[in-house]
Parts: structure tokens; sequence; C-alpha cells
């Protein structure tokens, strides 16, 4: 490469949109997780295709997409507009949790129950779950890869709200414990990473389904008792 390429390379502008899914047919309310069988509900589907249009525009020449069918099935209507291929990196997976098949919401008493005392000893791991840390690593992961497969192009990578909030944290050198309670990554948002060569430049966030999306579950609501739906991304 010559060296007037190189330096092309290192200032072509890339953009990958880290998407959240839309929502999910749950009416069980159990925290579904990595679990299989957890599609869109029909306000999922709604969303989905609000944010293909929202990007209809937009100068997309790569979607990829978590192996969970809710990712599947929101990154699709995406991959449809622009005539791409949709491919899937196990990387965007939702974080595992020994909570999953269960309701684990406001209210319900999970907290108090002894049973689960044992996976609540530490915050910071956290200890009932995939480490935040092994987030960060695959995520990045996955962002580098959209990166390379959109170079001087935007990308969308379908995944779930706590990968996503994980690793915008840690690119914002935030602390990466916090109160899931105030993650910024509703339903079907967009968070945009730019990129500057390699290099992450900035990081954007929007929420183009955002009338769609139930008032208890945006960004600083306060939580419904009982209200276990709202958990699982």
């Amino acid at each position: 490469m010559s060296a007037s390429s190189a330096q092309s390379a290192q200032s072509e502008i890339t953009v990958v949109h880290l998407m959240r899914h839309g929502e999910v047919h749950n009416p069980d309310g159990v925290l579904y997780g990595r679990r299989p069988d957890f599609h869109l509900s029909e306000l999922g589907v709604r969303m989905a295709d609000r944010v293909a249009e929202h990007l209809a525009g937009r100068d997309i020449t790569h979607v990829v997409a978590s192996p969970l069918e809710r990712a599947q099935e929101t990154a699709a209507p995406i991959a449809k507009t622009h005539g791409l291929t949709l491919d899937t990196d196990d990387r965007l997976i939702e974080a595992a949790n020994v909570f999953e098949g269960k309701t684990f919401g406001v209210g319900d008493g999970a907290l108090r129950r002894p049973a689960n005392w044992k996976y609540l000893t530490n915050p910071f791991r956290p200890s009932w779950g995939e480490p935040y840390v092994d987030q960060v690593v695959r995520m990045m992961g996955a962002l580098t890869a959209a990166r390379d497969a959109a170079r001087g192009h935007e990308a969308v990578c379908v995944s779930h709200q706590l990968p996503i909030w994980i690793v915008r944290s840690f690119v914002e050198r935030r602390r990466l414990w916090h109160d899931p309670r105030r993650r910024q990554c509703s339903l079907a948002s967009l968070t945009s990473f730019t990129y500057r060569g390699n290099k992450i430049v900035s990081v954007g966030y929007s929420e183009p389904a955002r009338d769609l999306v139930p008032a208890h579950l945006l960004p600083g609501a306060r939580p419904v008792k009982g209200g276990a739906k709202a958990f699982g991304a």
C-alpha cells in the first residue's frame, strides 16, 4: 500500500450502528436471555420496520445480527431494504444470566428469596451472569468485524440491551457496573459508533421508534411493580 493509500485508509469514515431489537412477545414475563423461540411481538415488528424506513437513505453496506430470533427478525427488514444478505455474528448475542426462564422483576420478591442470594454477591463482575469484561471483548470484536466489512460506509449490528450498553460504557470510559434502570438503550434504538480509520471518534444515540416504545420501558422511566416483562433484552 502506498503512503497516500495508507493515509486515505486512516482518514476514511465508517459508521457502525449497534441496534437493540424490537419488543418481544413474552406473555409470561420471564427473563428470556439466550433462550430460543422468543420472537418479536406485533409491536416489535412495527419497530423493526420503522427503523428500516429510517435507515433507508443511509449508506448501509453490511447488516449482521445476534443468532437469537428477535435480533434476526429485527435485522431482516433493514437487510431487505438495502438488498443485502443478513449475516450472523455469535459475538452479538445476549449476555448469559443464571435467571433465564424465571420472572425477575421489580416488586416480585426475587431479591428476598434465599436461593437467589448466592448469585447476588458481586454486582461489579457481575456474579449472576457473563462478566462485563467478557462482554466488552466480544462486542468490540463484533464492532471491529463490522467496521472492516463496511469500510467507508455504514453497518448495522442488531444485538441486545446489556451488551450494547456495556460496550458503549467501555468506549466512553465509564464504569461497567451500573443501575440497569439507567441504561440509555431503549427498544429498537441505535447506538452509533463513528470511526475515522480504525479509531472510534464519536458515539451517538437515537430512537427512531421512540413513539412506539411503551412509556415504562423508556430510559429513566420508573419501573412498574410486577413488570417482569420489562426485563430481558
